[in-house]
């Protein structure tokens, strides 16, 4: 096996070139293709599937039994071959009758073989077929290799599609019907408009290069337009308010000058590839490692990649209008893979209703950009490119994470008129914005939003909430490409409390590690099985001072003059409250002693997620100044049932007796020691929830915005009182299903909830 990719694949290649431009039958040349691989690579067996009529066929063989060519046939998702295709991921295995997926086919003599290596072959990004090579001995295929048949799979699907023997070749007719999907919810909000697609398909249709050193001038051209691009949008975004924006698309334009992104498509050309090929073999790369990246901050940064390489392959390929660059002429749903921040910029947001994104997620820098632009974003629709065509109208409904793609009368209409219900209910909302949340007997409620991003302090005039209850501080530090400085967190909560006004911001200190790992910090890294309960939060800080100091210092400079609010996360014992308070006392100290502009007053809480704290409230309520309960963490480890698995989804439930009774314990030692006590987190934003949260003594919240008025509605229209002896009656003996009865009670008595 040669040493390199690079010199494999150009052996490989060599060997094709010819062959392709020759005479001859499909047949023939797929017989010779198998050869030279084989060859080349020193394989026992090396075998190409067709997809043909929705199965892959064995359409050529060098080492199997010849009599099982155009038999042997496997359903997409069927035997090794079948998941490749179907996944379109690639195999590589030392025991191939060990995997799951197995499936084995007596026709082909296949049982001599070990080990197994399969590559898709895509064409259009869909599967046409799959090449296999295999093995006698147990050995895994060095990733050169692995390397090298990807390129040849690029070069055997412009020889299919030459040959148009496989499905996607050949043309299928698309369905016209109206079709239903339903996706990840991203951003909330409903939409309607036509299908726009953000970028036309630049497809490979020459792989062998001709002129190597032509293909490289080719490329290193399209990087200095795409270059100029990204600085051209970056200075160009425009928000009205600075801060996480401006970290994200620097992230991006990190990526457009990334050398090793470049020196990759560099070995791919030397192998014998176009610049368009070279571009296209280097992104299915990045794909393949996408399904393999657990880490939700890591692989959105690969989303931004994946981005770029459609940027430069349309540069190269002189494709260069998106649909931003040609102007929209109508309402708009528009339909991509996957976006970059700065690509979501070029859009007229006059025009751009609602994205369809065939991937994204809730990290995703897009979403985002996209939350900060007010359009409702719906993720994860795998196969809208091949269900929706240009013009087509599409309905958006990003509350409820689905699509409709050309609805029929009657669907259009009932959308219409539960849009028009949405606005009705915002207008209604709108006009109790400015009035006070307080019960029908005159108990009142504070209601205060959770934020992370500068713009949305925006928010609290908008929905009429009372201050930030919760500023996520490590919104910052997991959109940034390294590591904020003081200087940066500095500006970035000196331009919040001047945003906030006269109304209260609760900055909660850094909540990173776990699951919310930072790819510039690999030694934060959790590999704990549940990282919710691994080395994160405030033990997290504790341990890395600096950071903790950095950030103290920053937060007590940019509240200089004004009142400052810090609350530490995850404390499991008072020790931990006391050391990290101490520490911010240092830096105070440290700041008078450099006359630095301090905050008039500085209150410090903590957020009880450890149900530990709870019987230790008695030593440390003394020495609070405010206690936050953060439901979402608190209520898995009271059920130790990780609310991010979904077959415990039933019985992670904040109606339950067993959640209840621990907070209205909480709720009335806090009470007792005069420590006010606020519920952040989805629960408070739940108006069934909220109402038995009132009843048990709850009476501050801080949830999202757009809870915010459906919450008020809510208190605005509850008894307090009734509500707790309702609450007092149900807790003392729980019925079998609290939230039905619950839910009755307040049917019963009027009170509004959605």
């Amino acid at each position: 096996m040669p040493q390199t990719a690079a010199s494999a694949a150009r052996e490989i290649l060599t060997g094709l070139h010819d062959l392709m431009a020759s005479r001859g039958s499909t047949q023939a040349k797929l017989d010779k293709v198998v050869d030279i691989i084989a060859e080349a690579m020193k394989s026992e067996v090396c075998s190409i599937y067709v997809l043909r009529d929705n199965a892959l066929e064995l359409y050529a063989t060098h080492g199997l039994n010849k009599g099982a060519v155009h038999v042997t046939r496997l359903r997409m998702g069927e035997g090794l071959v079948g998941t490749i295709a179907e996944q379109g991921l690639i195999l590589n295995l030392d025991e191939a009758s060990s995997h799951p997926q197995y499936a084995y086919r007596p026709e082909t003599g296949e049982e001599d073989f070990h080990s197994f290596a399969g590559i898709p072959i895509v064409r259009r990004e869909e599967p046409i077929g799959v090449l296999t090579v295999q093995h006698e001995d147990t050995r895994r295929y060095e990733d050169v290799e692995i390397e090298a048949l990807q390129t040849v799979a690029m070069v055997l699907s412009e020889l299919l599609a030459s040959a148009g023997i496989a499905d996607g070749t050949r043309g299928r007719a698309r369905d016209t019907g109206a079709q239903t999907l339903v996706g990840l919810k991203l951003v909330a909000g409903m939409a309607k408009g036509a299908a726009v697609f953000h970028q036309p398909k630049v497809t490979v249709e020459h792989t062998v290069a001709e002129d190597t050193e032509a293909e490289r001038a080719r490329v290193y051209a399209a990087f200095r337009k795409m270059r100029d691009q990204i600085d051209h949008m970056t200075r160009e975004a425009e928000f009205g308010v600075a801060g996480e924006h401006e970290e994200v698309l620097e992230t991006y334009k990190m990526f457009a000058y990334d050398e090793g992104w470049a020196r990759r498509i560099n070995e791919a050309i030397d192998s014998g590839l176009t610049a368009e090929a070279a571009i296209e073999r280097v992104q299915q790369r990045t794909r393949a490692r996408m399904q393999e990246i657990d880490d939700p901050l890591l692989a959105e940064r690969m989303h931004d990649l994946e981005d770029l390489s459609n940027r430069l392959m349309r540069i190269v390929a002189g494709r260069f209008g998106t649909a931003a660059q040609q102007g929209l002429k109508e309402d708009t749903i528009l339909i991509a893979r996957n976006l970059g921040p700065a690509e979501l910029l070029d859009y007229d947001r006059r025009r751009l209703k609602g994205v369809i994104l065939q991937e994204g997620s809730l990290t995703a820098h897009v979403t985002i950009v996209a939350r900060a632009m007010g359009v409702p974003v719906v993720g994860r629709i795998d196969d809208i490119r091949h269900i929706a065509s240009e013009g087509d109208p599409i309905l958006v409904d990003g509350d409820q994470g689905s699509i409709v793609v050309r609805p029929s009368r009657a669907v259009t209409h009932t959308f219409d008129q539960r849009m028009a219900t949405s606005q009705k209910r915002r207008a209604e909302f709108a006009a109790i914005r400015n009035k006070p949340a307080e019960t029908t007997d005159g108990k009142r409620v504070t209601l205060m939003v959770n934020a992370g991003l500068s713009e949305d302090v925006a928010q609290l005039d908008i929905v009429g909430a009372e201050g930030i209850g919760l500023f996520r501080t490590e919104f910052q530090f997991l959109v940034a490409a390294t590591l904020p400085g003081r200087e940066s967190q500095l500006k970035l909560y000196k331009e919040v409390l001047d945003a906030a006004g006269d109304k209260p911001v609760v900055f909660r200190t850094l909540d990173i590690g776990g699951d919310k790992a930072l790819p510039y910090l690999q030694d934060v890294k959790d590999e704990a099985e549940n990282p919710a309960m691994g080395w994160r939060a405030l033990r997290l800080s504790l341990d890395r001072q600096a950071l903790m100091k950095a950030q103290a210092r920053a937060l007590l400079e940019a509240a200089g003059g004004r009142h400052l609010k810090v609350m530490f996360p995850m404390v499991s014992e008072p020790w931990e409250y006391e050391e990290a308070r101490a520490l911010f006392e240092e830096q105070v100290e440290w700041l008078r002693k450099k006359k630095r502009m301090l905050p008039t007053v500085t209150e410090y809480g903590c957020m009880l997620e450890v149900p530990s704290l709870a019987e230790m409230l008695d030593i440390l309520l003394p020495r609070l100044d405010f206690l936050s309960i953060g439901t979402n963490d608190l209520t898995q480890f009271l059920f130790a049932a990780d609310r991010a698995e979904p077959r415990l989804a039933e019985r992670y439930d904040w109606l339950s007796p067993a959640i209840l009774r621990f907070l209205r314990r909480i709720a009335v030692q806090a009470k007792e020691a005069d420590v006010p006590v606020r519920v952040c987190g989805e629960m408070g934003g739940r108006p069934l929830e909220a109402l038995a949260l009132i009843g048990i003594g709850i009476e501050n919240f801080s949830i999202t915005p757009a809870a915010v008025g459906p919450i008020k509605a809510m208190v605005r229209s509850l008894d307090a009182g009734e509500a707790k002896k309702e609450l007092d009656r149900l807790l003392a003996k729980p019925p079998r299903d609290l939230r039905k009865t619950l839910l009755a009670w307040a049917k019963r008595h009027d009170v509004v909830l959605g």
